[in-house]
């Protein structure tokens, strides 16, 4: 039964890849119209360029010689819509993002992977999901969570003091950023501790999500989707050939190791999320005094999703299954976004010890304020030059700079301004085919020179501390944060955005009061991937930052 269900799979993806074929050479398009690079490869198109580690110059040419809107091409000749146009954006985001939706190999990954999450949904699933987690996500929560931030960034400066207290010292910053993130997304997130940070440990989820997206020198050399090569886009084709039942039997007969890696990580995590869910469970159900001796006393984000599901009416309440998959995948987007945005940042203020000097001075003030303590969430979120650093880091450099869609019927594209086709003629809008692949640019959005003006791709905190440019205001970017498009926009906007902010803003307040940073003789690279992250070799395959760490703290005078 295997072998045939083995042999009906090969039999259907060379029939739909024929099809795919023919459809793309001889269906012409408005996409065979519009200007853009010449294809290196019938086999692989412009993605090897688009996906590469250092293709930084490839995507900054695409916006600088070809304008908002560019015609890429995919795998078999297959046309690729690449847009940053403000209003093809809004549409895309906003308007029509029932059309534009998640390429499905992507949320059925994630399904497979963690469970009916919040990135796995689609539609009036996804909406429902999203109006039980948005309260946890709100300002009022993250108040009463900032004390809960700054204990864990206690435990990173002392880690790290123990490493520099006898003089400067070089230091991996972005493997303590991803412990530090891991933790707080642990402890804030789940009620749950992975890394106690001052001494190593191993945790078993926690490895499990490291091994899958891990982008550090103590993770796996390369992350296991990463070594998937693809695999994952033939999901949608697996789920229609093999029968529900049978699907797990059937993949461990598919000769990969990699599979079967990502097939033994999802059971781990699968399982601990489950006895996380029941002790959570069993401690709200227990009462105030059981929740109290949990982690994080029952204000992480879990256990008041888990309360208020509880109270919830039938028709809003969420099944447990998706309450687990939340768990998961809620830590999986967190994690290496949050803590390279850290981590670039870090690397930016190094790299200008003015602006370094003028946030520290800032908090410095902030705290004394406070009567030497941490400062509260108000007076932190307010503070104007930390904040400034804060967007100026995201608008310049994009955590996550990929972001595909996918046209789920055939739709009219509108476009703030016209574009010239190949055959002479302006294009006011764009037909865009039913599975059509559409990358839309946030990073060159984020750096629009039209917009930003000319020093768009220079990184200036100060440029906050003034009105915006009216061409940014102007442009309506479909944005939730700052006119920008880091954290997207619409209905599947980054719903941790919010969180995100919080813990940069800690972090940095508790690390430039502590410490002077510094770059280190060495080289670093940032590899453009999924979550862009650094390297001292060109290859990419060793992620470290290595910095020039010295410790601020005054030691007392000497009789």
């Amino acid at each position: 039964m295997v072998s045939l269900i083995l042999q009906a799979l090969v039999i259907c993806s060379t029939t739909w890849f024929l099809w795919k074929l023919f459809r793309g050479l001889f269906v012409k398009t408005d996409l065979d119209r519009i200007p853009g690079p010449p294809s290196p490869s019938f086999l692989y198109g412009n993605l090897k360029e688009l996906y590469s580690r250092q293709g930084w110059a490839f995507h900054r040419g695409l916006g600088e010689e070809y304008g908002p809107v560019v015609r890429l091409r995919g795998k078999f000749g297959q046309n690729i819509l690449y847009t940053f146009d403000p209003k093809a954006m809004h549409h895309i985001a906003v308007k029509d993002q029932d059309v534009f939706q998640e390429a499905r190999w992507f949320t059925r990954m994630l399904y497979h992977l963690f469970g009916p999450g919040l990135l796995a949904t689609l539609g009036d699933h996804h909406r429902k999901q999203r109006k039980m987690l948005n309260p946890v996500f709100s300002i009022n929560h993250m108040r009463h969570m900032t004390p809960l931030f700054y204990e864990v960034c206690h435990k990173l400066r002392t880690a790290i003091e123990a490493r520099v207290h006898n003089g400067p010292a070089e230091v991996d910053m972005v493997g303590w950023m991803g412990r530090t993130a891991l933790e707080l997304m642990g402890q804030a997130g789940l009620g749950y501790s992975f890394d106690p940070l001052t001494a190593d440990s191993a945790d078993e989820f926690g490895e499990a999500l490291k091994a899958l997206i891990g982008t550090r020198d103590f993770y796996p050399r390369r992350p296991t989707l990463a070594q998937a090569r693809g695999l994952h886009q033939y999901l949608p084709l697996y789920e229609a050939i093999v029968p529900a039942g049978w699907r797990r039997a059937v993949a461990e007969y598919i000769p990969s190791a990699t599979l079967k890696r990502m097939m033994h990580l999802r059971d781990t995590v699968r399982q601990r999320s489950i006895d996380i869910y029941e002790e959570k469970k069993a401690a709200l159900l227990k009462g105030d005094e059981a929740i109290k001796m949990q982690v994080g006393e029952g204000k992480d984000l879990m256990s008041i999703l888990l309360k208020a599901n509880m109270e919830a009416s039938e028709e809003d309440k969420l099944p447990e299954e998706e309450l687990i998959g939340q768990m998961s995948t809620l830590t999986f987007a967190a994690m290496d976004t949050t803590s390279n945005a850290l981590s670039l940042t870090l690397w930016r203020l190094a790299q200008n010890p003015d602006a370094q000097d003028k946030a520290r001075q800032e908090i410095l003030e902030a705290q004394e304020a406070c009567g030497g303590g941490d400062i509260g969430y108000d007076d932190l979120v307010a503070l104007p030059y930390l904040d400034a650093v804060c967007r100026e880091t995201l608008r310049l450099h994009v955590p996550a700079p990929f972001r595909f869609r996918e046209t789920q019927q055939d739709i009219v594209l509108p476009l703030s301004e016209p574009v010239r086709g190949v055959d002479g003629k302006l294009m006011h809008q764009i037909h865009v085919p039913k599975d059509t692949s559409v990358f839309v640019g946030i990073s060159a959005s984020n750096t629009n020179k039209a917009l930003w003006g000319e020093d768009a791709y220079e990184w200036k905190p100060e440029r906050w501390l003034q009105p915006l440019p009216e061409t940014v205001m102007d442009a309506k970017i479909p944005g939730v944060y700052a006119n920008l498009m880091t954290f997207w926009g619409g209905g599947r906007a980054c719903i941790g955005f919010k969180f995100s902010q919080l813990e940069m803003k800690v972090v940095l307040a508790v690390l430039l009061s502590s410490f002077k940073f510094e770059l280190s003789d060495k080289h670093v690279y940032w590899n453009l991937a999924g979550v862009q992250y650094p390297s001292v070799d060109s290859e990419g395959n060793h992620p470290e930052l290595p910095m020039k760490v010295t410790s601020l703290k005054k030691e007392p005078a000497r009789l």
